[in-house]
């Protein structure tokens, strides 16, 4: 039922000359690539290469240098990777700082840092230090008062706007596919598709710029899923200096597939044997040169000094429910500068006065999975403490909240609600956005006011008997960091539908790895109930939004229709265009290539039998016959263009024929006409195909690309088949 062979001629693709001419082998934009074919050439290059490098001393150091290059782009790319990222981490934390206030001993210092080299910090007041000064300080001398509030209010919004007003320009002028995360995209890349221009070196300085940017104007986005685009172009950078990687898409996509395992995102099964060996290069630059500014590998480190029990399961499934609820969809405006502008504008407006949305995403996150130690200063920490403990720093008991407590859970609630709405209309935008750091803000959030209300529960109610087993009167039960910690999981989890790889990398993020049972909890429960909302994430959403040709191994296919259902040409359409084999002039093949659009013609022994013979690429054919036209004599519009072996019979006056057997792919793949299309779409998943032929008993019948697969799985989902499609 199915046919598959080796590709074969893909060395030298013209008869009449010895080696490839420019461009064979490359794809148009918005095209797919042929991954058998791909797979074909580098097999016949590492062949030829292995074959001389017996012949001299010289080939067989080319041979090690061809076999050590994935290691040495790797190398490169970790290098680069890690160097932006870390310049971005610390250009954000200086321009964030910047929207409030500056330092006066060195302006390109961040608070932080500007404090550390001031001598008269105290730990008492160590976020405050006479180097710094606010920006109603610096203009007019005034710390206090609601003059001086007002006037940093005002700058704080006039930043804001200026550095989103930059980054959106800057992306609509110079480079266009630098906006969003860049994630929906790569996948779409990663499957096959051509996309020019969006791993390229203006998308990387552009996107790499504006990330800052947009990170630093406060807006609710994160930083990590771009820089996921960030390092796939560095990938595509450094493989166009490789000729083993410039010159085949598909060795192409295994460097982008292994940054991509590098930064733990978008790891495939398809690429797990391919890329797995080169990703301990990557992923050991991406540690030494980890930006996250402390002493561990991890963005979020947390130590919580508390085991968790079996009865906090509840409320972690609870968060989970939460997490799956909370869904986003793209908003894409028709006027991108306003609309980012009018969103960094009531950003800037509605979180200014709330401390919890006015810091930086990471840093409230960070500060929501902190457990409260007696160094604390937080006001999620101001709890009542007796005077007459004791206890070891490290094993503080339950306590009653304060003041300082329920204000935060307030300003929190509001914090909450606006970080889900602006988030829903900011992601999207024409601009770099991430979804990582804001969904987990969004999760930590709540999942920090469970905790405490669990906690607080506990401590005045642990007669209940939820509480009576392992909660004790002066016990430390509760960690309300260990539910901000799962809340974000379950909310990452139920916007992406991650669930092991989400709690790989809640582990990775934090170096939690006894809190794998709760994470794991919560972002089973936040799939589940997401799923009920629709099967796909964001990013797969994203991906039919934009019509992108991706088929996600995760969809299933099980209606009873066959390839015959599917095919072209359907009754009524006009018959199949296709090539003879010894029939065709050169001005029939150019007539035809100009008339239709189509990436490539089956090639059959006549009209009249349709014996299938191969198949012929539309853009090998057109370098064919310009590069023969040019090189070899004789051939006109009238020359006799074959694809056999032996020249057909011609009068003696005829001008000299064309022979293109060795671009002909003499193995097309095909299946017959009563093929089950799950069994097509299988084949079109795991192989990578752009098309495959339909045939029976060897006549051709009709043909099935990777776009009428597409339409078809709409069409029997009840969707518009024409609206998916990429334009």
């Amino acid at each position: 039922m199915v046919h598959a062979g080796v590709m074969s001629g893909s060395g030298n693709l013209m008869d009449f000359l010895d080696e490839p001419f420019p461009d064979v082998g490359t794809y148009e934009d918005f095209h797919t690539i042929d991954w058998l074919r791909e797979k074909s050439r580098d097999t016949d290059r590492h062949r030829k290469i292995t074959s001389k490098s017996k012949e001299s001393i010289w080939e067989f150091i080319k041979s090690l240098l061809d076999a050590w290059s994935g290691w040495v782009v790797m190398l490169l790319i970790g290098l680069l990777a890690g160097t932006l990222a870390g310049v971005i981490d610390l250009a954000v934390d200086w321009m964030t700082d910047l929207k409030e206030g500056v330092c006066l001993s060195a302006f390109w210092y961040s608070h932080e840092q500007c404090c550390w080299t001031s001598n008269e910090t105290t730990f008492e007041d160590r976020d405050k230090c006479p180097l710094w000064q606010k920006w109603s300080e610096l203009l007019v001398n005034q710390s206090e008062g609601a003059s001086a509030y007002i006037l940093n209010y005002l700058m704080y919004i006039l930043w804001a706007l200026l550095f989103a007003f930059l980054a959106v320009s800057l992306v609509r002028v110079f480079a266009p596919y630098a906006c969003g995360s860049g994630i929906p995209e790569i996948k779409t890349i990663l499957s096959g598709f051509i996309i020019r221009g969006y791993l390229g070196k203006w998308t990387l300085l552009i996107k790499t710029v504006t990330l800052v940017l947009v990170v630093s104007s406060g807006l609710s986005l994160g930083k990590e899923g771009p820089l996921v685009h960030v390092a796939c172009c560095c990938g595509n950078f450094f493989s166009s200096l490789f000729s083993k990687y410039s010159k085949n898409e598909g060795k192409r996509r295994e460097v982008s597939s292994a940054v991509s395992v590098c930064c733990r995102l978008l790891l495939s099964l398809e690429d797990l044997v391919a890329v797995l060996l080169r990703s301990p290069g990557g992923s050991l630059h991406a540690a030494v040169h980890q930006p996250f500014g402390n002493s561990r590998l991890v963005l979020f480190y947390v130590e919580y000094h508390t085991p968790w029990y079996m009865a906090e399961l509840f409320p972690f499934i609870l968060l989970g429910v939460f997490g799956g609820l909370r869904r986003k969809t793209t908003r894409l405006g028709k006027y991108p500068v306003l609309e980012v502008i009018a969103v960094t504008a009531i950003t800037a407006i509605v979180a200014y006065p709330n401390p919890y949305t006015r810091r930086s995403t990471s840093e409230l996150i960070s500060e929501l999975f902190n457990d409260c130690g007696a160094l604390e200063s937080s006001q999620l920490c101001d709890y009542i403490n007796d005077p007459n403990m004791t206890r070891p720093v490290d094993d503080i008991p339950d306590r009653p909240a304060g003041v300082g407590v329920y204000t935060a859970m307030w300003q929190l609630a509001l914090a909450l609600i606006f970080k889900i709405v602006i988030t829903i209309f900011t992601f999207g935008m024409k601009i770099p956005s991430g979804l990582f750091i804001p969904s987990m803000a969004v999760g930590a959030m709540a999942g920090r006011m469970v905790g405490i209300g669990v906690e607080q529960l506990a401590y005045h109610h642990h007669d209940w008997i939820i509480f009576r087993n392992w909660c004790r009167p002066g016990a430390d039960c509760v960690t309300p960091g260990l539910y901000a910690m799962v809340g974000a999981a379950a909310c990452l989890g139920g916007v992406t539908r991650m669930t092991v790889s989400l709690v790989v990398i809640m582990f990775e993020l934090t170096g939690g790895l006894e809190y794998i049972v709760p994470l794991m909890a919560a972002a089973v429960t936040s799939k589940w109930v997401a799923d009920a909302f629709g099967k796909e994430g964001i990013y797969e959403a994203h991906i039919h939004l934009n019509g992108y040709p991706f088929l996600d191994v995760k969809d299933e296919f099980t209606h009873r229709t066959l390839a015959t259902d599917v095919m072209r040409p359907r009754r009524g359409e006009p018959p199949l265009s296709v090539l003879t084999q010894d029939s065709m002039t050169v001005e029939d093949v150019e007539t035809l290539i100009k008339e239709t659009d189509y990436n490539g013609f089956p090639v059959v022994v006549s009209r009249d039998s349709e014996r299938l013979i191969g198949f012929a690429q539309r853009r090998e054919l057109i370098l064919a016959i310009k590069n023969a036209r040019q090189r070899q004599e004789g051939i006109v519009s009238d020359s006799v263009m074959y694809f056999t072996e032996e020249p057909p019979e011609l009068p003696a006056n005829s001008p000299h024929p064309l022979k293109l057997r060795r671009v002909l792919n003499l193995s097309p793949f095909t299946v017959t006409d009563h093929t089950p299309m799950e069994t097509v779409v299988d084949i079109f998943r795991k192989l990578g195909l752009r098309q495959c032929l339909v045939t029976r008993s060897g006549r051709l019948l009709g043909i099935i690309t990777k776009k009428d697969v597409l339409r078809h799985m709409a069409q029997m989902a009840n969707q518009d088949p024409e609206s998916i499609m990429f334009n």
